[in-house]
């Protein structure tokens, strides 16, 4: 299971027809610390580029980018009673939602680590 990256920095993780999506740790710490997290309604569905959500923290909000086309299945509901989660571990339990994907080739697309490292500047 490969992580790719966006230039919006969601990063997302594709297992079978289920991708995983979340911010970066280069996004979060941008922010700083995250206060608000609003996710996508479970049952809609977004096309690549959307904003899906919005992340909130103590200096600005960002909103959050669909990285492919497709359905949202699941929201990360720990992180509206945590939404630190999204600091401490945005690549792990700071997930912020699962979407159905309509157009699996979107993925190929994306950036792998080596390449988002290289334009986050990281």
């Amino acid at each position: 299971m490969t992580t790719q990256y966006t230039e919006d920095h969601e990063w997302i993780r594709v297992e079978g027809d289920i991708a995983t999506v979340g911010i970066t740790q280069h996004a979060q710490d941008a922010l700083g610390d995250v206060v608000f997290v609003d996710l996508p309604e479970v049952g809609k569905t977004y096309a690549q580029k959307e904003v899906a959500g919005v992340v909130e923290s103590v200096k600005a909000a960002a909103d959050v980018y669909m990285p492919v086309s497709g359905e949202v299945v699941e929201v990360n509901r720990a992180l509206a009673d945590e939404p630190s989660l999204a600091n401490s571990d945005p690549m792990g339990a700071g997930w912020f939602f699962k979407v159905r994907l309509s157009e699996p080739a979107q993925v190929a697309a994306l950036m792998d680590e080596a390449a988002y490292t290289a334009f986050a500047g990281a």
